[in-house]
Order: structure tokens, then C-alpha cells, then sequence
């Protein structure tokens, strides 16, 4: 009997294998009658081969790749909670506060090293959530961003903030509340059950980091079942401690998925790839059960994504480019509304969300056009040839930069995004070590980056150690100069 004439329906994997394997035996091959009689349409042009020899395995993979470029704003916030968990032995509610600027022991995307952080987490299955703001005043201030499980701000902090700095209570609420929120909070409803917030602890005017360390442990985090008696906050100091929050890009990064939609709602717009997630093992309210074609198919999937997202940033749009005779963009890289959800009304943009999201975390809710603070990457040389490792480069940096506050010189680890581990440890230069380093006749400075400083240049130098750079000009408190691009910041120069 003809195996055409024996078809049956299968389960999926076992009908990928049928059309493999007539494939491979030449016996689903298009052909055209000899009268010339055939349907228009409905079977590929005559003489068409296919190029799939595993159908189980192609399927598979496009779907976990897919995921990945789908899932980093979720898989980027949910590895901090992760690592608070198994590596700092935090719990729900729990307060991370560093004792003093981040060094490369928190291995985190683009963090800054000039000013403490703050964070916590959250679950709303358990309840509303209260956090505890202090006044922002001479004794210091907060900025930062309460986000959802997907990364997206539900609330900015601080005086530019939902609490406009005048501190307060905010009441967190699950996406199914139905209760009564009391008075006196500000109600914060979440789409999403964990919720997650970072702080910077800014000193005031004449205080130290140690102040403003202080002034950070004056927040306060319970569930609201707890308000009348809250238990005494824990405060977890990781300032020599490692904390590794990079997602992973290998099989592990699907481990975390299954972790996040098993405990989230599916959105509307999310139907479609949950969909595709069941037949990787992903499947809300079930346990994790890929199969091995799926194992090979993630393993390879999450790496093929990292390598895809570094050649996107290789080839960055140049309309995206923050001057275009310059090579620098802005780290805050927006939708079309100025918002980071890259959700329209007839789309997602899941590429540009992926990019903004594999080299930022904790974004504002809206981006201003005079934003607080204006983050530049450098892409490329002035020549623009991407940075590569093992070179020195210069960068000249003007006497007057055009901030109010300060400006700071951070070089992360390309692949990583993260800082970069060295001899040193050196993680950023700023305005305030100017007096240290080496001065042009202008007043300003030249920087090196690069594996070994030029002589007697070791002050005004970032290692390296054999990594592909990847430097961030922060500034603080821009001016209208910088926001309206009528100063330009020089680029990159190739030494040797």
C-alpha cells in the first residue's frame, strides 16, 4: 500500500517526522499533470524541495527564539529577583540597600557606580503591598521606578515623581483586587502579581554617601494585612557582596520564562505565544517539561538571540544616533509615545523593545523632553568602526560640560552590559575626580579606554582586561544645550 494512501492524522511531533520523512523519499514532491490541469494555488511552484530535514527540531527553535526577543523585559527583571532570592538570601519585602556605590560585584545591566542603590520585591498574591517613602529634603532624596513583571514603570519615584518627593505611602494592589483602598495611600494598582522597585539614594547638597545610605533605610515595606504592627524591616547591604542578576542566554533563560508565566496573567496580546510556549514545555499552571528536540532547541535559541541582539547594536539605525555626525545614542532609547511598552494599537514592536531592554532596566514612564538625566553610549570611533577589545581609545571631555549637576564616565563590558572586572575595579570617572587626573591646558580632560594606560596616565584611564568597551557618558542635570543638542560631545578616538 502507497504510505500517501496510508495517512493518518498524528500528534504534532509525530507528523513533523511523517513529512520529514516522505520528503526525504521524494514521495511529497509537486508535480504538474500532463494535461496541464492543476488547481491554481494550494502546493509551492513545480520542482520545489523542502530545506527542513527536522521539522520537530525547526519549529521548536524559531519558537524559543521568538520567546526570547519576546520575553527580555520580564527575563531581565525577574533574574534581580532571582539572584536577590538564591544569592542574597532576600525575601518578599526585604530591602536591598548598598552601603556605598556599586562596584563590579553587582553584575547588572548598565547600573551606575556614582550614587547607592535601593531595592526590593514583591508578591501581590500574597496581598496589597505597602511602601514607605521618606521626604525628600536636606537630608536627601529618591529616583527611581516601581515596575511590573514585565519591566514596564508603574510608578516613578521621587520629586519628579508620583509622590513629587513629599514621601508618603503607596499602596501596591494585585490585578484582581476587588477591596476598598483606605485613605492616606497612594494607590498604585499593578497588571502583574511581582513587583519589583530601584532606587538611587542622592545625596543632598554637603552629604556623603554614608548620609545618603542613611536617608535610604528610612523606607519601609510590608503587606497591607501587616500596616497595624509592620514587622521590622530588613535591610540586606550587598556593597562586598556578589550579586549576579544577567539573564541567562542558554537554557536557563527558558527555565526563568516558565518561572515568570506561571505566576503572571496572560495578556490579550500574549495569547499567541503562550500558544507557542506549550510546545516547548511552557504551560501556565503546569510544570516544566521540555523535551530533549526542545532542549537543543532553547540551549541554541538563547544564544543565537545574544549573538542577534549584538549585531543589532552593531548596526545601530543611524536616524536613532543622538547627533548624526556624532556616534553616540541615548541609553533611553522610546517608542513612538515617548514610553518604553513599544505597544501600538495595531502592533509590538518586539525587536526595539528586545534592544532597549538587553543594554536598560527600570526605565521612566514617559520620557520628557527635558529629561532629568541623559545617558549617551558611545557606538563607534569617530571613523565609525564599531569599539573592539584590545585597543586604546581617547575621548576628550570638555571643562564646561553642559550639566547642572555632574557629569560621569561609565565603561561597561560590551557583552555584558555589565562592569567590567579588573586589576582596578575602576568603574567610572566624573566631574568630582577631575582634581585627581591629569588636566588639558583648556581645563578639561582626555580619558583613556583601553588594556594598558598611556604613562603616567594612569588617573585619567579604564581598564579593559581584554573586554570589548562599551562607554556611557551620564549626564546629570543637563542643560538646555545638551537637550537641544547644540553642544556636541566628541567622539571616540582610535590611539592604538
Amino acid at each position: 500500500m502507497n504510505r500517501r494512501q496510508f495517512f493518518v492524522p498524528t500528534a504534532a511531533g509525530a507528523l513533523a517526522s511523517v513529512y520529514a520523512a516522505q520528503t526525504d523519499l521524494g514521495l511529497i514532491t509537486p508535480v504538474i499533470a500532463q494535461d496541464g490541469q492543476e488547481p491554481l494555488g494550494g502546493q509551492p511552484p513545480a520542482g520545489s524541495t523542502c530545506s527542513i530535514k527536522d521539522f520537530d527540531y525547526q519549529i521548536k527553535y524559531q519558537r524559543a527564539f521568538e520567546a526570547v526577543l519576546w520575553n527580555i523585559p520580564a527575563i531581565a527583571i525577574y533574574s534581580f529577583r532571582r539572584a536577590a532570592f538564591t544569592d542574597l538570601g532576600a525575601k518578599d519585602n526585604d530591602i536591598i540597600a548598598y552601603s556605598a556605590p556599586a562596584t563590579p560585584r553587582l553584575e547588572a545591566i548598565t547600573a551606575n557606580s556614582t550614587t547607592p542603590y535601593i531595592a526590593s520585591y514583591t508578591d501581590l498574591r500574597k496581598g496589597p503591598a505597602v511602601l514607605e517613602l521618606p521626604v525628600a529634603g536636606p537630608d536627601g532624596s529618591l529616583y527611581g521606578q516601581v515596575v511590573d513583571a514585565w519591566q514596564f514603570t508603574i510608578a516613578d519615584v521621587g520629586p519628579t515623581g508620583l509622590d513629587q518627593g513629599k514621601g508618603g505611602k503607596m499602596l501596591f494592589t494585585p490585578p484582581d483586587f476587588k477591596g476598598t483602598v483606605p485613605q492616606g495611600y497612594i494607590h498604585v494598582p499593578s497588571p502583574n502579581y511581582r513587583v519589583a522597585f530601584a532606587f538611587r539614594s542622592v545625596p543632598a547638597p554637603g552629604k556623603t554617601a554614608t548620609e545618603a545610605y542613611q536617608y535610604a533605610k528610612r523606607l519601609r515595606m510590608y503587606y497591607l494585612s501587616e500596616a497595624a504592627n509592620p514587622p521590622e524591616q530588613k535591610f540586606i547591604d550587598p556593597a562586598n557582596e556578589r550579586y549576579p542578576t544577567l539573564p541567562f542566554y542558554d537554557q536557563r533563560h527558558f527555565e526563568d520564562m516558565h518561572a515568570i508565566m506561571s505566576v503572571e496573567p496572560v495578556r490579550e496580546h500574549d495569547k499567541v505565544m503562550m500558544g507557542m510556549l506549550k510546545s516547548l514545555g511552557i504551560e501556565k499552571g503546569k510544570p516544566f517539561t521540555p523535551d530533549e528536540t526542545a532542549k537543543r532547541a532553547m540551549q541554541q535559541a538563547a544564544i543565537d538571540a545574544w549573538y542577534y541582539l549584538q549585531w543589532w547594536y552593531d548596526n545601530f539605525p543611524p536616524n536613532q544616533l543622538y547627533w548624526p555626525d556624532r556616534h553616540y545614542a541615548s541609553l533611553l532609547q522610546t517608542d513612538a509615545n515617548r514610553t518604553f511598552t513599544f505597544t501600538y494599537d495595531d502592533r509590538i514592536d518586539l525587536i526595539e523593545r528586545a534592544a532597549e531592554y538587553f543594554w536598560c532596566t527600570y526605565m521612566p514612564k514617559v520620557l520628557t523632553d527635558n529629561p532629568g538625566t541623559q545617558y549617551l553610549m558611545a557606538m563607534a570611533d569617530k571613523d565609525g568602526k564599531p569599539l573592539q577589545a584590545g585597543k586604546l581609545y581617547k575621548i576628550d571631555v570638555p571643562k564646561d560640560m553642559p550639566v547642572r549637576q555632574f557629569w560621569a564616565l561609565t565603561v561597561y563590558d560590551r557583552a555584558t552590559c555589565s562592569f567590567i572586572y579588573s586589576n582596578t575595579n575602576r568603574t567610572t570617572l566624573s566631574s568630582y575626580d577631575t582634581d585627581s587626573m591629569r588636566k588639558n591646558a583648556d581645563g578639561g580632560v582626555t580619558i583613556y579606554i583601553g588594556p594598558k594606560p598611556p604613562d603616567g596616565l594612569e588617573s585619567n584611564w579604564f581598564p579593559t582586561a581584554g573586554k570589548r568597551p562599551l562607554p556611557a557618558m551620564r549626564c546629570y542635570g543637563p542643560t538646555e544645550a545638551l537637550n537641544s543638542k547644540t553642544f556636541k560631545l566628541a567622539d571616540l578616538e582610535l590611539v592604538a
